[in-house]
């Protein structure tokens, strides 16, 4: 809390808040804005939209977008994706009209982007997943770029990262690696993940498919199973490598000493409470893991509450809609449990190893007791009794789920706050 002050006073004495929403010269002047070269609105190019696979990856897109548009509604913004496919285009097209994106196949498109934009942002993700494209608009224009909401990569990204404006960091281990391998950037510190702010909820669909399974809103608990690595094999139906071979042993050893701490926590939170419990995936490859591991091992009294999601989601926004309306989650997986506490869902999440250190900013938005370290058995024993605290209690789990999403948004805004600072200062 004293740097998280610190930082405060620091932006506070350069400006850099005057025009977040709700200051006081916001609330005098609708129209202040941060304009660039001309007086004409500030144009940002998002490096983002990594892969469609996995609702996760989606959602990182969508949060920032919600962003840009809340904090800074003046701002033109395009989007240079990796990968839109699978409707991801449509979705976001449909949540944010004015949006244009990127043909990334077209070197004419891109170039047009390099010489229109203002500012490229980069979106947050498990590294600096756009370093090839952030190394080209440095050479190539010259011009400004930031970095939201990554976990850090090591010393190959530094480069990059000093010569950024600014640079946020999704978790704290990263920024302290970042720090220790010799990071320079102007501005850093503890940025959110982007996802945490999507807002894309489909109402309907999430209803239809909550009624067709018997599951009132407010009266279930999200499940969602994980391998230890994801396996793309089988999500893209490929060949094995002998890297997949060897990913797949680590899956296999792993997936019961992973599951069966999730499976206990269902098993008494059906027995002990009125709740019922969903078993719902992030990714493709969770569907079939879920029935393996977490259904169909259980005690037939508590199989009839169980609900087991036989397809993935037709869209991240239908997921978003379903976990809107559960009394809580408990997850091997990490966007889905911060999509959660995004919509004031209170979210268990359980991280190991291979996931990286992004789990750890539980740590950092005030839920520590809500984080299990799967690779330290003292940590796995935590689980049920705080899945049993959660679902007796849920109108104290809320309210804890409510305060950490308003310090994720307390801390968006201030890079906003900076955002709009380096966009004015390209005049």
């Amino acid at each position: 809390m004293a740097n998280r002050r610190n930082f405060l006073e620091a932006v506070l004495a350069a400006g850099l808040i005057a025009q977040a929403p709700g200051s006081a010269q916001a609330a005098a002047d609708p129209g202040c804005r941060a304009d660039a070269p001309g007086n004409r609105a500030p144009r940002i190019l998002l490096r983002s939209s990594w892969q469609t696979v996995n609702i996760g990856d989606v959602a990182h897109t969508p949060g920032v977008l919600a962003l840009l548009e809340k904090h800074l509604p003046h701002a033109e913004v395009q989007l240079w994706p990796s990968d839109v496919g699978h409707g991801v285009r449509q979705m976001l097209l449909a949540r944010f009209p004015k949006l244009k994106v990127i043909n990334q196949s077209s070197e004419t498109e891109v170039r047009q982007a390099l010489a229109y934009n203002d500012f490229l942002l980069h979106g947050s993700g498990p590294m600096l997943l756009g370093a090839r494209e952030v190394a080209r608009w440095r050479t190539e224009t010259g011009k400004p770029y930031g970095v939201l909401g990554i976990t850090y990569g090591g010393p190959d990204e530094l480069d990059l990262l000093n010569a950024a404006r600014f640079a946020y960091f999704r978790d704290y281990p990263s920024l302290q690696r970042a720090q220790a391998d010799g990071l320079k950037t102007p501005v850093t510190g503890f940025g959110p993940d982007g996802a945490f702010a999507t807002d894309l909820r489909d109402d309907v669909a999430a209803s239809a498919f909550c009624d067709g399974a018997g599951l009132r809103t407010g009266q279930f608990l999200c499940v969602i199973p994980r391998y230890r690595t994801t396996p793309y094999w089988e999500i893209y139906n490929r060949p094995m490598t002998d890297a997949d071979r060897r990913n797949d042993a680590l899956n296999q050893s792993m997936k019961e000493h992973d599951h069966a701490p999730l499976r206990a926590a269902m098993i008494q939170v059906v027995r002990q409470t009125s709740l019922r419990v969903l078993v719902c995936p992030e990714d493709a490859s969770q569907v079939r893991l879920g029935k393996e591991v977490l259904v169909d091992p259980l005690p037939a009294d508590v199989r009839a509450r169980v609900v087991w999601r036989d397809s993935f989601w037709t869209s991240l926004a239908e997921a978003v809609g379903v976990y809107a309306r559960s009394a809580g989650m408990l997850s091997n997986e990490q966007h889905s449990p911060i999509l959660s506490i995004g919509h004031g869902v209170p979210a268990l999440l359980c991280r190991w190893k291979q996931q990286t250190s992004k789990g750890f900013m539980w740590r950092s938005i005030g839920l520590a007791d809500w984080l299990f370290d799967m690779d330290d058995e003292a940590s796995i024993g935590r689980i049920v009794p705080a899945v049993l605290a959660v679902t007796k209690d849920l109108a104290a789990a809320q309210a804890r789920a409510r305060a950490a999403r308003a310090l994720v948004r307390e801390r968006h805004a201030e890079e906003m706050a900076v955002l709009g600072t380096r966009l004015r200062a390209t005049g």
